[in-house]
């Protein structure tokens, strides 16, 4: 769908500021009726928290405009499949639609390493969009990754 590359380049626009502060490239938005009501990226360095996931600042933000934590007419937006304590928020959430990019092998929560996708235990699942843009995603990631190495290489010279 056109509206999901469209809002998925807005997700990317948000992993690429999450890589110019030194965080892994991970931008989410919250959209419903095809307004963006909440945007998050990557803060975990920035907080020193393993909870600052850029999909769990968009969930709470999201839930700060609409002023209630059920999100059940929203779709998520995030560059990376989300990981398992995000699947999990999300899945809380009672989020429609979920869209991401790229798969992530080792931490995904929505098929990749694990599938909370159908899970019956937080009610209906959303619908799972994965793939959309995920070349792009996949090389933010890449290049980020690298540049990390590079400087740990350097820093042990």
């Amino acid at each position: 769908m056109e509206k999901d590359l469209i809002f998925m380049r807005e997700a990317l626009s948000l992993a690429a500021e999450a890589a110019s502060s030194g965080e892994v490239p991970v931008g989410a938005l919250v959209v419903r009726s095809g307004e963006v009501i909440a945007r998050g990226r990557n803060r975990v360095e920035e907080r020193q928290s393993a909870l600052a996931h850029a999909e769990l600042l968009a969930l709470e933000e999201a839930s700060a405009v609409t002023g209630n934590w059920r999100l059940s007419d929203c779709t998520l937006y995030v560059s990376l499949e989300p990981c398992t304590m995000c699947a999990s928020a999300i899945r809380l959430s009672r989020l429609s639609r979920v869209v991401y990019g790229a798969p992530d092998l080792r931490l995904g929560g929505f098929g990749s390493f694990l599938d909370l996708s159908s899970a019956t235990l937080y009610g209906q699942p959303p619908e799972i969009v994965g793939g959309v843009l995920a070349e792009e995603s996949a090389r933010a990631l890449r290049v980020f990754f690298q540049a990390r190495r590079k400087e740990n290489v350097s820093d042990r010279e």
